[in-house]
């Protein structure tokens, strides 16, 4: 049977905002006892006292290991860019035998333009496209014969240039995305490379994203 310090745990890391204000010892622990109090009861179906939960809070507490050590710091006080791309479109494709000669149809068609944006996403089983809206018409041409799983318009991309030294600092991306669900902003999809991390999002959480964005080059 599990524990109470075990269930206290699992509630904890399973809360990255409950863990990082338990390694920074910035969180009332008589506060979140009595808050977690009735959500350990109904799982161990039987009364459990604060002060039993508060106790186990405490020894949690010196286990967690602060997140927000120099390396990560410099990392993140050190994004040299922050760019925005607007009018973009994502288009979901069903993955087929034909479908990666269709990109690069596409890339032939679209190698000398300029001012576009183009980046792809394939997992086991679909793909995304995500494209400068000039270039819709060109996807549907090209991927008629595909199976469309969704098309999302009004989308936007926030590139970050990071430094070279991101690749081996833990937390980088973690804190990049908390920064965005911190104040409620959903994200469509992550793409990154070596030294970039681009966010697509809708365009009207663009502005408040980018802002939250850019106090990570504050940090103290």
């Amino acid at each position: 049977m599990i524990t109470v310090s075990e269930l206290i745990e699992e509630i904890v890391t399973h809360s990255p905002f409950l863990e990082e204000g338990l390694s920074k010892g910035i969180i009332n622990l008589s506060s979140l006892a009595r808050i977690i109090q009735p959500q350990i009861q109904d799982k161990l179906m039987k009364d459990i006292k604060t002060g039993a939960i508060m106790m186990a809070l405490k020894r949690l507490s010196k286990k967690i290991k602060p997140t927000n050590d120099q390396k990560l710091i410099s990392v993140l006080k050190n994004i040299s860019d922050i760019t925005v791309r607007s009018n973009i479109l994502e288009f979901a494709f069903d993955n087929s035998s034909t479908l990666l000669e269709k990109q690069r149809k596409l890339l032939n068609q679209i190698s000398s333009e300029k001012n576009i944006f183009f980046t792809t996403s394939t997992g086991v089983y679909e793909t995304s496209l995500f494209v400068s809206k000039n270039m819709g018409q060109k996807v549907k041409d090209t991927f008629q014969e595909e199976k469309l799983r969704y098309e999302m318009k009004d989308l936007s991309a926030i590139t970050l240039i990071l430094p070279k030294e991101a690749v081996f600092v833990p937390g980088v991306y973690y804190s990049v995305l908390k920064a965005l669900a911190r104040e409620g902003i959903n994200f469509v999809e992550v793409v990154s490379s070596y030294t970039e991390l681009t966010i697509i999002l809708q365009n009207s959480n663009v502005d408040k994203a980018f802002s939250s964005l850019k106090k990570l080059n504050n940090l103290s």
